[in-house]
């Protein structure tokens, strides 16, 4: 049977690879048939995402799970740790080069380690929430039309901050031919927040335990504040997004950045 799109990927060079704080996921293809269910195998399967993934795969029409790997809860059956009513009758692994199945492989450790190992057929998303990427394009939008902007954001732990969301923002609003926050160009005070890019957008990140995943843009002129916000409340929120990756990169033939291409 005729496969869909094909990426070098060589599961016996994998090496299996540790949680990071920063998850970027990243998604690839081994080889798929054209017409059958599209194969899935999550690596980072333990964590509350890649639980939530499996569940959402398992759920979904045309696509089934093959694989889970972690280096906890090895050996149990991810049906169970993931809380479904019957067992998927899958163990969880701490190798991936024990897996052989042509899969789309969703890895939720640290998508930078594997490059070396997938040449092509791939896609790496710093977000999987569709509504991040709308609130992206619209401050995108108001970039033109606003000279003055801030991004602040607030997340229950802290890891890397800023986070890969606001920095995709500011980054995104970058080398655009404006020049933002001119009357308060000065760097010097740490409580005016981090400058991210070279055009003077500042990100303040607040860390409280119980507070949503949350990105705010607040743009603002005289006489007009324009803000645009995103609020993930669990990770469930990720799920369409990532059910259009896997649907979307057995038709890649190259390395795609950003989910927000297929939007």
């Amino acid at each position: 049977m005729a496969a869909a799109s094909t990426c070098k990927f060589h599961p016996t060079n994998y090496k299996y690879l540790q949680p990071s704080k920063r998850i970027i996921p990243y998604i690839s293809c081994i080889a798929q048939p054209s017409q059958s269910n599209i194969k899935v195998i999550i690596n980072g399967a333990a964590k509350e995402i890649g639980r939530a993934a499996v569940v959402a795969v398992t759920n979904a029409r045309g696509m089934e799970i093959v694989g889970a790997v972690d280096s906890h809860l090895v050996g149990q059956d991810i049906g169970k740790v993931c809380g479904m009513e019957e067992p998927l009758e899958i163990p969880i692994l701490n190798d991936i080069t024990m897996l052989k199945a042509n899969a789309v492989v969703v890895d939720f450790t640290d998508a930078s380690a594997v490059y070396d190992n997938v040449k092509q057929g791939c896609l790496v998303a710093p977000t999987l929430s569709i509504g991040s990427i709308l609130l992206q394009q619209a401050a995108i939008s108001a970039s033109f039309h606003y000279n003055n902007v801030e991004i602040v954001e607030s997340r229950a732990t802290a890891g890397d901050l800023p986070s890969q969301e606001a920095i995709q923002i500011a980054n995104n609003m970058t080398n655009l031919g404006q020049m933002y926050n001119r009357e308060d160009a000065s760097t010097d005070i740490s409580a005016r927040g981090q400058v991210v890019g070279d055009d003077g957008v500042r990100v303040h990140s607040l860390v409280l335990p119980g507070l949503p995943s949350s990105t705010t843009v607040h743009f603002s002129r005289p006489g007009e504040v324009y803000t645009v916000k995103h609020d993930i409340t669990n990770v469930h929120s990720l799920m369409p997004g990532l059910l259009l990756a896997i649907r979307k990169v057995v038709r890649l033939k190259n390395l795609v950045y950003g989910l927000e291409k297929f939007l």
